[in-house]
Parts: structure tokens; C-alpha cells; sequence
């Protein structure tokens, strides 16, 4: 039953064979919906990213997450933005903040940064030094 249950996720979340003695249409259905969730939940925790993509964006992170199990809102959205390669200044901008202040390697779960730390933005510059943000817009 446990493998059966393994199977089933896996194909919900990470674009799996669906298991034999499942309606594929159904599982399907399923999973366009869990998608859909995702992309609200990872819309909530990077809004610049979400609305820099306006109304593709739930197509676009459908397209991007469909074969990848999640990770969280945070770390979907964080990949995604790194993937995504250019972006829109405020989505942009959202990144440089989270980076100056999460230490993040695309591996293992973000972390508080201990140390200083500078990021550029297309507006500014972003730095961080004790858990206090500040951004200084370019003139």
C-alpha cells in the first residue's frame, strides 16, 4: 500500500508514469489542480515574481514545476526567479532582497544570513548587516 501511495505522489507532484489501476484522466485532473495551488501558494511568498508574469503566470509556473516535486512556496519561488533569468525590476528586486538576507544554495532549505551582506538590484543597491535591510535607490 505504502509504495502504491509513493507511486501515486510521485505522479501528482513530479510528472511520474501515472500507476497502473488509476484513471489517468482523473490523476490528471489532480494534478492540474495541485499545480494551480502551488503556483497560488508560491504567488503569496513572491508576489513581484507572480505579477511580473501577470496573467501567464500560473501557465508559466505550471510549465516550469510540472516535473519537479515542491520544495515549498520559498524555495519554488526562489528557483524559478533564478531560473527564470531576466526579470522585471521589481521581481528582480524581490530576489536581491531575499538573497541579502537568506542564505540560499539551491540545495538545502534558506537560511538567515549571519554576515553582511550586498546585493545589486536593477533600482539600487540592497545591503543587510544584523537582520536590518536597507535599500538605496539610484537617483
Amino acid at each position: 500500500m505504502a509504495e502504491r501511495q509513493a507511486e501515486l505522489v510521485g505522479t501528482l507532484t513530479s510528472g511520474a508514469p501515472v500507476p497502473d489501476g488509476f484513471d489517468p484522466r482523473l490523476v490528471e485532473t489532480a494534478r492540474v489542480a495541485l499545480l494551480r495551488k502551488r503556483a497560488g501558494e508560491v504567488a503569496k511568498a513572491w508576489p513581484a515574481l507572480a505579477a511580473s508574469h501577470g496573467r501567464d503566470w500560473s501557465r508559466t509556473f505550471a510549465r516550469w514545476a510540472a516535473a519537479r516535486p515542491t520544495r515549498g512556496s520559498l524555495r519554488d519561488g526562489w528557483d524559478l526567479a533564478r531560473a527564470a533569468g531576466e526579470l522585471r525590476a521589481d521581481a528582480a528586486e524581490e530576489l536581491a532582497v531575499r538573497e541579502a538576507t537568506y542564505v540560499y544554495d539551491g540545495t538545502a532549505a534558506p537560511r538567515p544570513r549571519r554576515l553582511p551582506a550586498v546585493r545589486r538590484g536593477d533600482g539600487g543597491v540592497i545591503i543587510q548587516v544584523a537582520g536590518r535591510l536597507r535599500i538605496l535607490r539610484r537617483p
